[in-house]
């Protein structure tokens, strides 16, 4: 067949990007535009081979062989299939297990069923080299890709290089179309700048404040069952001109700062204090909020139906199909997805009504249930078993995003 396949080594690609960018083979050194990778990679695999491409294999480890986000996203998109091989950690370090071989049963099952006439190998490793061969002797053409290496030597097996039919660097500028190194900042990698909707929940107001408010997205970081996080998040925005900061508190304060300043003006004044202005707070359960001072959850919090007991058979296989193919697991869109399917189904009004009075607190059940459908999709399940807060405070911005875009809407229809 007149058609070229794409095998791509993830570990060896990401890993000499990261090399020739960052300075060391850590991918988390880089960040990662796959859509542009992908149609990269596709685009001079056409012009080399003056061949339609057929697939592009995506070769890559995972633990447990669990999809994380990025395969996620590339395994939805067109033409790309993905293949994870696990991910195992000994001595500190991470390898990948059962990549090698999965590449080697593709390549030789593609030559031997004429599937292609040409194969572009992404690869370094000299443990393909029987397959490689073997493709030859079926009649296919071999390409053999590298990445420029950063000390401008080889960085793949000689024995890989001499026995391709073809070879091409990809260089530098062909790299960074598609991946770049993070910013440093005091010898030590930056978080990218927040999104518009991760910045709207660094600079939430307090739940009073909020009332009178657009609810844009504040959220709090939660831990995976509900329980307190016992700990704050990034800092947030330093306050601006007009945010006084109250004396005593260095930052932003926490809620037990507020709770204690709360009872240090008690009785200097007919009202209660007034919360400072831009002050964020940072924990999301209901034992964080009564010892620090917060108000308990209401019964009628606490009875809201999950998204378990709203869903039946027939719509857990249809949430579970869309989940495998049109999310792409990125946290923003994993809240608005899970919020979409709550608010849909309930049968009253009043729920939506109730949750939204809650906020900026999910209701605890909920809150439980929105982390357990994304760690799904491996936003929870990161290589030191650490729960990545930035994404927590996505997923819980796309739920509340979604609550809003639902209860404006109710509020517009006819007859309210």
């Amino acid at each position: 067949m007149d058609r070229c396949v794409v095998l791509v080594d993830a570990g060896y690609l990401l890993g000499a990007a990261a090399s020739l960018l960052a300075g060391e083979p850590a991918r988390s050194r880089i960040t990662v535009d796959h859509a542009a990778l992908i149609q990269g990679l596709r685009e001079r695999a056409e012009a080399d081979t003056e061949r339609p491409l057929l697939r592009i294999y995506w070769f890559d480890g995972a633990p447990d062989r669990v999809p994380q986000p990025d395969h996620r996203r590339l395994r939805v998109m067109p033409r790309v299939t993905v293949r994870l091989g696990a991910l195992t950690r000994s001595d500190g370090r991470w390898a990948q297990k059962g990549v090698d071989a999965a590449m080697h049963a593709e390549l030789t099952e593609l030559a031997r069923n004429r599937a292609c006439s040409d194969i572009v190998l992404v690869t370094g490793d000299g443990d393909l080299l029987p397959g490689l061969m073997d493709a030859k002797e079926h009649g296919v053409a071999v390409h053999l890709w590298a990445v420029q290496a950063a000390d401008g030597d080889y960085n793949q097996s000689e024995d890989l290089v001499a026995e391709a039919d073809e070879r091409r660097v990809l260089d530098r500028e062909w790299i960074t179309r598609a991946v770049r190194a993070k910013d440093l900042y005091g010898g030590c990698p930056t978080q990218p700048a927040p999104g518009p909707e991760i910045a709207a929940i660094l600079s939430a107001p307090l739940p009073e404040a909020a009332a009178s408010g657009s609810r844009a997205g504040a959220v709090e970081a939660p831990s995976v069952n509900g329980s307190s996080a016992g700990a704050p998040s990034a800092a947030p925005p330093s306050p601006g001109p007009h945010m006084a900061e109250p004396a005593g508190v260095r930052g932003v304060p926490t809620p037990k700062d507020l709770a204690g300043l709360g009872r240090a003006h008690a009785g200097q004044a007919a009202h209660p204090p007034q919360q400072p202005t831009g002050a964020t707070l940072r924990w999301s359960s209901d034992k964080g909020w009564v010892e620090r001072g917060g108000p308990a959850e209401s019964p009628e919090s606490a009875a809201l139906p999950t998204l378990a007991q709203l869903t039946s058979a027939e719509q857990r296989w249809a949430d579970r199909e869309e989940d495998i193919t049109a999310v792409s697991g990125d946290p923003f869109e994993v809240g608005q997805v899970f919020a979409r399917r709550w608010t849909e189904r309930l049968s009253t009004g009043s729920h939506l009504q109730q949750v939204s009075r809650e906020y900026p607190r999910i209701p605890h059940r909920i809150d439980g249930e929105l982390l357990r459908y994304a760690a799904r999709f491996g936003l929870l399940a990161h290589k030191d078993d650490q729960i990545d807060e930035h994404d927590r405070y996505a997923i819980r911005a796309g739920f509340w995003r979604e609550v809003d875009t639902r209860t404006a809407a109710d509020r517009g229809a006819p007859g309210d």
